[in-house]
């Protein structure tokens, strides 16, 4: 259909410009000026004001229903608006998610100039996280609310497979930033595997893989979410310290698993309590082994990053370039790629290309040195959460994994019995 309408437009032009030069405009000698032609360009601003508006609606809204009322239907209501509005008509941008990489690269370059919107986009979910905890990703995220909608089966994946994917989106968030502050790439928004759906168009490889996503999510809660989101990684640490957090019911847990099994995202963690008391020596030892690997593994990320520092500055294009202009200066070659072309026709030299990289190289040895730090600490602090075990007499949500999407609500007996007695609605 876009194609059909697309040529029509083309032809409409096309006629338009045939109509206006099939007679010529006078030639005047009297100096005349012909007007400029003034054309009504659609008001984005005004859109994006909607977009933030009814950004903090959505929120508002999921916030009142999981903290206040603890009832999933308006996160449905909800989901679908957002994939209808902020996935389909808005084609998925602005995007909280890609707004990390414009926010660092604000910090780092102070001559960028950050949009207003984008910043709200990535700061009000962060907001409402540190308040709600992750409501944004309940259903107003158009990624999460779509993998939502198709969710139909949820079968448990193993703890040590969780933990070990659960490390991706922080990488993921560390590249990301990596390659914005080097002003290389947006990697975020350029390999974000849904964009193409939202679009009906792109590259083939990402919708295919967003595809196979939405087919994983029919039966197993948000791959998306839990295994590759570098913003849900960022909102999970706010949610941990939320102010108001989701409860599965208002009264006494019984223990009877239900919300457990019926949580998509594996967020609620059962009951473990410690019948043997740890030695008081055997704590301290693992205390002080902990101490010692920590910063073992932070400085050893550092030092890897560091030294894979050149290869991974091949991501900005000049360095890119200046490997093709060594090349055409080494070997000479009569067919010239449309990059050396513009490079030799703009009169550029390879001193001033040199310099440049360098200063690239040297601004990629330091944030990948950094980097690697992080990378180390992310797998550190992982391993130590492997390792320790947290008392629980009861189901309790991990609030650093929940994404607030109610379904554990309808299955807690306790919650039906407020039903019956109609002090609660699902």
């Amino acid at each position: 259909m876009k194609k059909i309408l697309f040529t029509l437009t083309s032809l409409l032009l096309q006629l338009a410009a045939f109509a206006q030069n099939r007679f010529p405009k006078p030639d005047f000698e009297s100096g005349y000026q012909y007007p400029d032609i003034q054309y009504a360009v659609p008001n984005e601003s005004l859109w994006l004001v909607v977009d933030i508006l009814l950004l903090v609606a959505l929120m508002s809204f999921v916030s009142w229903a999981v903290i206040r009322k603890q009832t999933r239907k308006p996160i449905i209501w909800v989901s679908v608006i957002s994939v209808a509005y902020f996935g389909f008509f808005r084609s998925g941008c602005v995007c909280s998610i890609g707004s990390i990489q414009n926010v660092a690269l604000s910090l780092a370059d102070s001559s960028y100039i950050l949009p207003i919107s984008v910043l709200l986009f990535f700061i009000l979910p962060i907001a409402f996280a540190f308040l709600f905890g992750r409501v944004f990703c309940a259903g107003v995220c158009p990624f999460g609310a779509l993998q939502e909608l198709v969710n139909i089966k949820n079968y448990k994946l193993s703890k040590s497979l969780t933990s070990a994917l659960s490390v991706i989106p922080w990488i993921y968030l560390i590249f990301a930033v990596l390659y914005a502050v080097t002003r290389s790439t947006f990697i975020i928004c350029r390999f974000d595997p849904f964009i193409g759906i939202f679009r009906q168009g792109g590259d083939f490889g990402l919708i295919v893989f967003g595809v196979l996503l939405l087919i994983t999510s029919i039966f197993t809660g948000r791959p998306f979410c839990r295994f590759l989101c570098p913003y849900g990684a960022l909102l999970s640490l706010f949610s941990r310290v939320s102010i108001w957090k989701v409860k599965i019911t208002k009264k006494q847990c019984i223990n009877c698993e239900l919300c457990h099994n019926a949580c998509p995202v594996d967020a609620i963690k059962p009951p473990h309590e410690n019948k043997v008391k740890e030695n008081r020596l055997l704590g301290v030892k693992r205390l002080i082994n902990y101490a010692v690997v920590l910063p073992v593994l932070v400085i050893t990320g550092a030092l890897l990053m560091r030294y894979a520092s050149n290869d991974l500055s091949r991501a900005h294009k000049d360095v890119r370039l200046h490997d093709m202009v060594m090349l055409q200066e080494a070997a000479p070659q009569n067919s010239l790629s449309l990059e050396l072309e513009a490079f030799y026709g703009q009169g550029r030299t390879v001193a001033e290309l040199t310099e440049k990289v360098e200063k690239i190289q040297a601004d990629y040895r330091l944030y990948s040195t950094i980097a690697g730090g992080f990378i180390g600490l992310v797998i550190g602090i992982t391993l130590i959460g492997l390792s320790t075990k947290r008392t629980r007499k009861e189901y309790e949500i991990e609030h650093a994994d929940c994404v607030a999407c109610g379904k554990c609500f309808g299955y807690c007996p306790q919650n039906k019995l407020e039903i019956k007695t109609g002090t609660l609605t699902l």
